[in-house]
């Protein structure tokens, strides 16, 4: 069968980085970004162009922060899409490379976090399973100092994410993927868990962690634009485009998380 035509709009890093701008991404900020390629029309350049177009309006001065997850340095226990035979499960924790900031790959995040993770002069914190990747200035302050038992709570960037006043933008991608919220859950009872990972000189670990879910992220997200009118909306390329501080939604979801989705505290 032929490959189909590509689908449009055709868009540029300047035509990008000139809606980002009309969005209200200001120059010198600090933006944490959650982004879909494919959202976002026939981009020429692909996840280069995109990421350009983040720093392109951000200018020399801004600081562009990605998520960057290795959830597949986990326990091959906890593996579901697929899992695998349960007789491969002390070989794989035996045999799991550990990881290494500098060449483990990002997944399930898409093309454009591993594209500015792998930018000249990004640096990537040290969780093994919930890193971020920064370029800018206050790149080496956001992600320095990421506790290896704090996946998503104070001591990772989130927390001087908020501290910096940084803001969230989310360029095709829905609620569930706001990562800010996670900062909510260590600040209200949460259960603990156990997590299994691979160790830093190699063999195997057990630490215990903050339990996080995005389970009812997306009615969560729904609510906080409804009540707060500091989300601004816009359009970049053919994508749905949101854009909001750290502070305020982490705020917000202390709040909603608490009464919606209470959890039990256990040790």
């Amino acid at each position: 069968m032929p490959t189909p035509a590509p689908t449009g709009p055709l868009v540029t890093r300047d035509t990008l980085a000139k809606q980002l701008r009309l969005l209200g991404v200001k120059t010198g900020e600090t933006l944490l970004a959650h982004t879909s390629l494919s959202s976002l029309g026939w981009v020429n350049g692909g996840a280069v162009a995109v990421a350009q177009s983040l720093l392109d309006a951000l200018g020399p001065n801004g600081t562009l922060v990605v998520p960057t997850q290795t959830g597949d340095l986990s326990d091959p226990a906890v593996w579901r899409n697929p899992p695998v035979p349960q007789e491969w499960w002390e070989t794989i924790r035996a045999t799991m490379p550990s990881y290494d900031p500098r060449v483990t790959p990002a997944r399930g995040v898409g093309v454009i976090p591993e594209t500015v993770r792998t930018w000249p002069g990004a640096l990537r914190s040290a969780h093994p399973q919930t890193s971020f990747a920064a370029i800018g200035p206050r790149a080496a302050e956001i992600v320095e100092g990421h506790a290896t038992d704090c996946r998503l709570g104070e001591r990772s960037p989130l927390g001087r994410l908020e501290k910096l006043d940084a803001r969230v933008l989310m360029l095709g991608t829905g609620y569930a993927t706001c990562t800010s919220f996670h900062l909510a859950e260590y600040r209200i009872p949460s259960p603990r868990v156990r997590v299994g990972r691979p160790a830093p000189g190699g063999g195997w670990e057990v630490v215990t962690e903050v339990s996080i879910t995005s389970d009812r992220f997306d009615e969560l997200g729904c609510d906080f634009e409804r009540d707060r009118p500091v989300v601004v909306r816009g359009t970049v390329g053919a994508a749905e485009a949101r854009l909001f501080p750290v502070r305020e939604a982490v705020a917000y979801a202390e709040r909603w998380l608490a009464v919606h989705r209470p959890r039990e505290e256990e040790i």
